[in-house]
């Protein structure tokens, strides 16, 4: 098996992004039902309902422990991973995001008052995401992998 062949092959990676890329179309769809307009450009995006991130990890880690078992060292690995990138998007990534709204709300407060010449470009918002986003996501990620390692063979 060629080292292309092999990587087309790794179940563990495909399922994490198919997990990923699986969030991602539904956090379109629920714009689509929420809010009754077609966002495709949202699949692009980070933050939002469900966490493809949390989807991503959590299939990558649940993945190796169906194939390496809970006492792997390289489920420990897996583990570790995720549960750094769901803290941080729920952490530091989601206060980021709070903070650039606020940042926006000042600018906007500034713009009024200075009017010419004071154009900065509005920081993006939507950084991190919510406990339940987060849940979600990795929810996604867990059934994504039952699906690839137990279900699917």
């Amino acid at each position: 098996m060629t080292e292309f062949e092999a990587l087309l092959s790794n179940r563990w990676l495909w399922t994490a992004v198919l997990a990923s890329t699986g969030a991602q179309v539904i956090k379109v769809l629920l714009i689509l039902l929420v809010e009754g307009r077609w966002r495709p450009e949202k699949a692009l995006e980070t933050g939002g309902m469900p966490s493809s991130h949390s989807a991503m990890v959590s299939a990558l880690a649940t993945g190796v422990a169906l194939t390496e078992r809970l006492d792997s060292p390289l489920f420990a690995v897996a583990a570790t991973f995720a549960l750094i990138v769901m803290y941080d998007a729920t952490g530091v990534r989601h206060s980021s995001g709070q903070q650039a709204r606020l940042i926006n709300e000042l600018i906007e407060e500034l713009r009024a008052v200075v009017r010419e010449g004071f154009a900065p470009k509005p920081l993006r918002v939507l950084l991190g995401h919510t406990y339940l986003e987060v849940l979600v996501g990795g929810i996604i990620g867990v059934l994504a992998a039952f699906t690839a390692f137990r279900w699917l063979g």
